[in-house]
């Protein structure tokens, strides 16, 4: 892949990267659709990353389709579908991993201690293996999109981070690969997410600046949902991830919140300036 990526930079394309575990849908195809109208040359990943998977949890089960995933992705203007085997992305020996600090200590660091240092590991890897100059990854994991622009910035990787918006389904559902593994009771719950964040989208718009006030709504809201366990509901400030006890007039929050579907753990944010 990097002798490609020469390859293209000699010839002075514009590479955009857009990294994924597979099993798309239409929210990977609009990064796609990004990435083509930044790049000259998109490559699309697909790589199941196991260093940012714990013990327990769904490695094994998730979902893997090469096979239609190469269909879309050539559909939606990628022209290079790089699907890196696991020996090669992490070979026998191999002993160095990279590591974000302060902004993985919150959110989904505090319920996954050892994601993030395998996704910013596999993202820093694959930024070398491609040599892009644009990458596009989806608002929806926020944390991981603040996290993967620390860490561009602070190792001097020359690589712009696009940020694509979250993709819906039409009752506000946020598009996951996850969503095959809920139950069709669990399924018609889970819209719960994108109401609970408009319910706190609509209170901030009314005036309410008391962070605890806002969570305890959306807690009200998602547990009158039999199925919904919360894991985490959070408001923060977007640039630090810190949880805020008050919002502050032009100071952009975050909030976002981690809910299990039975054994399906589902996330979602919207971002605002009170």
């Amino acid at each position: 892949m990097q002798a490609s990526s020469d390859e293209l930079r000699r010839a002075g394309k514009r590479i955009g990267v857009v990294p994924t575990m597979g099993f798309l849908h239409e929210g990977h195809l609009s990064l796609i659709g990004i990435a083509r109208r930044r790049a000259d040359c998109v490559i699309t990943t697909v790589f199941v990353n196991p260093t940012q998977f714990a013990p327990g949890e769904d490695f094994s089960r998730y979902p893997r389709d090469l096979g239609r995933d190469s269909q879309l992705v050539e559909s939606a203007g990628t022209d290079i579908l790089f699907v890196p085997a696991t020996e090669e992305m992490y070979p026998a020996g191999a002993q160095t991993s990279v590591e974000v600090g302060g902004l993985t200590r919150f959110l989904e660091g505090k319920s996954r201690p050892t994601h993030f240092r395998g996704v910013t590991t596999i993202v820093a890897k694959l930024f070398l293996c491609t040599k892009p100059h644009v990458a596009v990854f989806g608002q929806k994991d926020a944390q991981q999109l603040r996290v993967i622009r620390q860490m561009a910035r602070d190792l001097d990787f020359d690589v712009e981070i696009i940020a694509g918006p979250i993709v819906r389904e039409a009752d506000g559902l946020a598009m996951s690969s996850r969503n095959v593994y809920l139950s069709s009771k669990e399924r018609a719950e889970s819209p719960v997410l994108h109401e609970s964040l408009l319910l706190a989208r609509d209170k901030v718009l009314e005036g309410e600046k008391d962070a605890a006030a806002i969570v305890h709504a959306m807690t009200g809201l998602i547990t009158s949902r039999p199925s919904a366990q919360i894991d985490y509901v959070s408001v923060a400030d977007s640039s630090t991830l810190e949880e805020l006890d008050t919002l502050s007039r032009g100071r952009e929050v975050l909030i976002s919140l981690a809910v299990r579907f039975g054994s399906t753990r589902l996330i979602d944010n919207i971002t605002l300036i009170p």
